[in-house]
């Protein structure tokens, strides 16, 4: 059974509370821009008092723990708090003026999880939640009233608020934080994040204390547990082998790590030179042999 299905009612108001008191003004990640979200006042982010939805369905892309056969049951959120250069999903992320036209409320939001339940998908895949935490967990509570059972994955980019992540334990089944960075410096040029690697790893480490290591049904569904993305970037900017080590000596062996080799030179990538290829063979080999060396105990990686 998801966890948020063993939430007390007085639990859920006491979530919401905090939360409202995180965006109003907006503390949820680590910019603090402490704009007035909740009259519409629009922070780093872009995002105001509604979530931007901009498209959901079944997605047969995530991990295969998680997409399973019937698809991971996803919600793409509009506008982020990154600033990824090399964003894939930069024309809703990026573009605030196009995320505004798919914003709409959590009554919508929930209809929207009971739909993806209806036809079939495993999971409810919340992708870049960060900077909608009050609403979305609104949207649950509701589909939750009126009959959503589905495990919660919450899928970010790493660059969340420790509290906003901390209200969360109960209500999240499943994270799927990026580990994106190893060096400040370079989140600061590629993302615009510049203490980007304190905040992700606190963050990790809280989602670990929730709900601690991958647990897999007989069908190779995940359950819950923390599974965490380390994209691999040209030149070893990613820091992956040192992100690796750190996982492996701060939280350790059993947390799930997926090496992952899609980088290509997209949105601005290409006006930066080192990002304007794609990772090398070799590249990808080391960071795959250091997570496998370190003894990790649930990795994935391309086998081919």
């Amino acid at each position: 059974m998801a966890r948020y299905k063993n939430l007390p009612a007085s639990k859920w108001d006491e979530k919401l509370k905090k939360l409202s008191e995180l965006v109003q003004p907006c503390t949820l990640c680590p910019r603090a821009c402490r704009v007035k979200r909740l009259d519409n006042e629009r922070g780093n982010c872009g995002a105001g008092a509604f979530i931007s939805l901009v498209s959901y369905g079944p997605h047969h892309g995530e991990e295969p723990c998680l997409s399973g056969t019937r698809g991971s049951g996803t919600l793409f959120l509009g506008h982020c708090n990154l600033h990824c250069i090399f964003c894939q999903n930069a024309d809703i992320s990026q573009d605030h003026a196009y995320a505004q036209r798919f914003e709409t409320t959590p009554d919508v939001v929930a209809r929207v999880m009971l739909d993806l339940q209806a036809r079939g998908c495993h999971n409810i895949n919340w992708v870049s939640p960060t900077h909608y935490l009050p609403m979305i967990v609104m949207s649950l509570k509701v589909a939750s009233d009126t009959g959503l059972n589905l495990p919660v994955v919450y899928n970010t980019h790493g660059y969340d608020s420790f509290l906003a992540v901390q209200t969360l334990d109960g209500l999240i089944d499943i994270y799927l934080p990026d580990l994106k960075y190893a060096s400040n410096r370079i989140a600061e040029e590629l993302s615009g994040a510049k203490d980007y690697v304190e905040n992700a790893r606190r963050v990790i480490a809280e989602m670990y204390r929730q709900v601690g290591a991958p647990v897999l049904d007989e069908n190779g569904l995940m359950k819950s547990g923390v599974l965490v993305r380390l994209l691999v970037l040209p030149h070893q900017l990613s820091g992956t082998e040192e992100s690796l080590k750190w996982l492996r000596d701060a939280i350790g062996p059993d947390i799930g790590v997926n090496i992952m080799s899609q980088y290509y030179p997209a949105y601005r990538a290409r006006q930066y030179p080192p990002l304007a290829r794609r990772v090398s063979a070799e590249e990808y080999r080391k960071a795959v042999e250091t997570a496998l060396h370190l003894g990790f105990t649930y990795v994935m990686y391309d086998k081919d």
